[in-house]
């Protein structure tokens, strides 16, 4: 008896860690359940794919089959992404129009995101609001003593990032203030910076690439951007490969695989070929492993190892930096 249950306790255990390992089906939870019915309202249908928490990255989804290259992992529909046109489709739209100058589509964005957040139970987009994260990684987000600990290069572009917010919201200011007839409550406190913060990340690292054409009610900023609810739950690794592309003739965005996934794991795609220090500044982690993995070396670290007789050693820090090897 005692080596049968010997056996039986090692089988529950490992089932318990080949599960933990495959990831926790989460789809369940009444958040997915409203965000699978809104996505069906809008036309998606329901693919392989299933919210789980996962032991190295966190949320993300896992396939219910077998995924073989070649495979489609997801199709979603026009009707669900969120673009600058939904924003002009939005009772901002006629306020956008006549602002001048006109703001830029990741303003334009931003501002619906805040808004409709504001809105709460009114807003038509709460079910995908709702599986949004509440905060964010990303080095912006963190606290001036927290960022003076990163690598000097790493530093240098968290405290650009988090300047380049506070302009964004300095700049943004007048244009917030114009659309008070929309709101009861101040625009001042709905505007604020942690909102334009939790609005500007959220597109930055979530919003999948899809060009729009230039509208005059905008600035000459690229419009590229498209937020993607449920897509946007697939993680990153680096030893992945993906071909995403928005289909014209199916008006869908689709992502196919060009590697296998086995059933009940979690599928991965690739954001793209970035080291550490990118994924870090841009989407608030870091990959194992990484085959992308670089080391950044300061201008002064550099010098150190140059002879002080070298006659040559400033025009080899010039041609280095002609060719962007100390950025």
């Amino acid at each position: 008896m005692k080596k049968s249950r010997g056996r039986t306790g090692r089988k529950r255990r490992r089932k318990r860690l080949k599960n933990f390992t495959d990831g926790v089906n989460c789809s369940h939870k009444l958040e997915y359940i409203k965000l699978q019915k809104w996505l069906k309202e809008r036309g998606f249908e329901d693919s392989n794919l299933r919210p789980a928490e996962f032991w190295e990255t966190g949320r993300g989804l896992m396939t219910t089959k077998a995924l073989q290259a070649g495979d489609l992992i997801i199709s979603l529909p026009e009707k669900c992404l969120l673009t600058t046109g939904t924003v002009l489709s939005s009772c901002l739209g006629g306020h956008i129009t006549k602002w001048k100058p006109p703001v830029s589509p990741l303003l334009a964005l931003c501002t619906f995101l805040i808004a409709e957040k504001h809105a709460g139970d009114k807003s038509p987009w709460k079910p995908y609001l709702d599986v949004l994260p509440k905060t964010y990684t990303c080095p912006a987000c963190l606290e001036p003593d927290v960022i003076n600990l990163l690598p000097s290069p790493l530093k240098k572009k968290a405290q650009e990032q988090k300047r380049m917010i506070q302009e964004l919201f300095t700049s943004s200011k007048a244009f917030f203030s114009s659309l008070q007839p929309l709101f009861a409550e101040s625009t001042g406190t709905i505007f604020n910076y942690s909102a334009l913060e939790w609005a500007w990340c959220t597109i930055n690292t979530r919003t999948i690439y899809m060009k729009h054409p230039h509208r005059e009610c905008f600035s000459l900023e690229p419009d590229v951007y498209a937020l993607a609810p449920y897509l946007d739950l697939l993680n990153h690794s680096p030893n992945v490969q993906v071909k995403a592309a928005f289909n014209e003739q199916k008006r869908s965005y689709e992502i196919w695989t060009n590697s296998q996934c086995k059933k009940h794991q979690e599928v991965l795609i690739c954001y793209g070929p970035h080291d550490n220090h990118r994924l870090l500044l841009e989407y608030g982690f870091v990959a194992m492993d990484n085959p992308q993995s670089s080391v950044y070396v300061s201008t002064d670290t550099l010098l150190k190892f140059f002879s002080p007789l070298d006659k040559q050693r400033k025009a080899k820090v010039s041609i280095l930096k002609d060719h962007d090897f100390l950025e």
